[in-house]
């Protein structure tokens, strides 16, 4: 240690506090008009907006003028059906940024709000995030997502409520006053439910409930967590060399919170409560209804209780809407009309190898019909969709096919209609095989300045290996001539010749027949 590092010592310990946080990719520079702020959980979110963003986000909050039908018809180019959430969602969110603009144009002034936070029921694969991932694009707000079930009542075993808005404002690039008009998403809230055991209650579920209750309504939360060391070595450091305090704590009375879960175990409640009580509107049609989450529609807050939630955490909820079970008909429309849906990505891995590839329509219904059968909503359809084309993308792309279509008889009997393809298009590939076995000799003479010249005979045999085994021509050709070039260089010394014939007795007994050339090539030489 130098003398100035001992007159200075709280300097040497300054500059080790910044090489920990260097190592832990920390950026404490104050060059950026906005800072980073490091929490302990990585939310699933979009990409963060970038600083120079941030100002444009709030500009667009600021200037918010969307009328609910506007937002209903840009969420119907991505998901069908869901008409009442769709309503439902674009009059909250229409309410509440309208209620947001007018709090920026005039801080001063206090207006009585009751914030429309949202509840979604409904299976799986219905849209639920897909519909509230799509409005916070559509108005440029940061935007969070999590699994209720990660979160504990303390945080020190699972997350801390207050990470989400520690989470936002990761996600809006550091800027805190773009982080208080975000939306937070909370999937399977259904999980939190405080059920009754022989021990009583649970009570983690309900600590939970409790500490989201706080931060629905209105609370200062603390943008630096007890647990987050690092952030706060990073926040003291920043303060000394900026000489400015960043802000600490973030109102969360803008934050709007929608909340989602499938609710299936509540069905049984509200078909008790309809049974026993008079016949109302829509009671007679939901006893004979087919889909048991039709009776979602009918959900009312004494359901919620009984459930296992805290009143006045339900009590925070008004927006409750009801999700529809997609049919077949649905799923046929999400491939058909949808944007931006599962056929696309899959037209687009094919692409990527130069492959053109047409569903037929025969093929979408067939399709629809199977992924209905998953009983996992849209997201059935990918499952059907990898089931049939694995093979394909596993076997086309080494194989000269440019196109193909897909149809029913593809989907009933995929194996098979891929053996037909690849049958029909015998001949090019046996053309590319041999064309892969002229690469390798080019490869070979390029690294060794060695001519490999390899009869039909001997090529056809490379074909049918490379057929039976399942392996590339390229592998068969490495394995079969595997440190060829030694013998090779040999024979070349003694005879004087750097082009060599490969007959087909090469590709069956390679290592015999180059032991018995380089004999000859001794014998010759004396």
């Amino acid at each position: 240690m130098s003398d100035t590092d001992k007159d200075n010592p709280f300097e040497e310990m300054q500059k080790q506090v910044e090489d920990m946080l260097k190592k832990a990719n920390i950026n404490f520079s104050s060059s950026s008009g906005h800072d980073d702020w490091p929490g302990p959980a990585e939310p699933l979110t979009p990409d963060p907006i970038e600083d120079g963003d941030s100002e444009e986000a709030l500009k667009r909050i600021q200037s918010f003028n969307f009328k609910p039908r506007e937002i209903k018809d840009y969420l119907d180019r991505f998901v069908v059906q869901q008409y009442e959430a769709k309503k439902a969602l674009s009059v909250a969110i229409c309410d509440h940024y309208n209620h947001v603009r007018r709090c920026m144009e005039q801080p001063d002034e206090s207006e009585d709000y009751t914030k429309q936070n949202i509840i979604l029921l409904g299976p799986t694969g219905v849209g639920k995030t897909y519909l509230i991932k799509t409005i916070s694009k559509l108005i440029g707000v940061p935007f969070v997502k999590a699994d209720a079930t990660k979160f504990s009542e303390t945080g020190y075993v699972g997350s801390d409520v207050d990470d989400l808005v520690r989470d936002l404002v990761k996600v809006a690039g550091g800027n805190t006053e773009l982080a208080k008009y975000g939306i937070i998403y909370i999937d399977e809230i259904d999980k939190i439910a405080s059920q009754t055991s022989s021990g009583g209650k649970d009570v983690s579920g309900r600590g939970v409930q409790v500490n989201l209750l706080k931060l629905m309504e209105e609370t200062e939360v603390n943008l630096m967590s007890q647990t987050d060391m690092i952030g706060q070595m990073s926040a003291m450091m920043e303060m000394q060399k900026s000489g400015k305090q960043k802000p600490t704590t973030l109102n969360s009375k803008h934050i709007l919170f929608i909340v989602s879960g499938a609710f299936m175990p509540m069905v049984d409640i509200i078909k008790k409560r309809i049974q026993h009580s008079p016949i109302g509107f829509g009671a007679e049609n939901l006893k004979t209804a087919k889909d048991e989450h039709a009776y979602l529609k009918q959900v009312e807050t004494t359901d919620f209780v009984q459930y296992g939630f805290e009143p006045e955490f339900i009590g925070r909820l008004p927006i409750r809407v009801s999700c529809d079970k997609l049919d077949h008909n649905d799923l046929e429309s999400i491939l058909t009309t949808a944007e931006g849906n599962i056929l696309q990505q899959y037209r687009n891995d094919f692409k990527g190898y130069g492959i053109n590839i047409d569903f037929l329509p025969d093929a979408l219904k067939q399709i629809a019909h199977m992924a209905e059968s998953e009983n996992t909503g849209a997201r059935g359809l990918m499952t059907v969709l990898e089931r049939v084309l694995r093979d394909y993308k596993f076997e086309l792309p080494s194989t000269p096919v440019e196109e193909f279509s897909i149809s029913a008889e593809t989907i009933a009997r995929p194996e098979q209609a891929l053996q037909n393809l690849l049958d029909s298009q015998k001949e090019k590939i046996k053309a590319c095989m041999a064309a892969e076995v002229q690469e390798y000799a080019e490869r070979f003479q390029s690294e060794h300045d060695l001519e490999l010249l390899f009869e039909d005979d001997a090529i056809k045999a490379l074909i049918a290996l490379s057929l039976d085994s399942g392996k590339t021509v390229r592998s068969v050709c490495e394995e079969r001539f595997r440190d060829f070039q030694f013998g090779l260089k040999l024979i070349s010394q003694n005879k004087g010749c750097k082009s060599f014939t490969i007959p087909v007795e090469m590709v069956t007994s390679s290592e015999q027949l180059l032991s018995q050339w380089v004999q000859d090539s001794y014998k010759n030489k004396s």
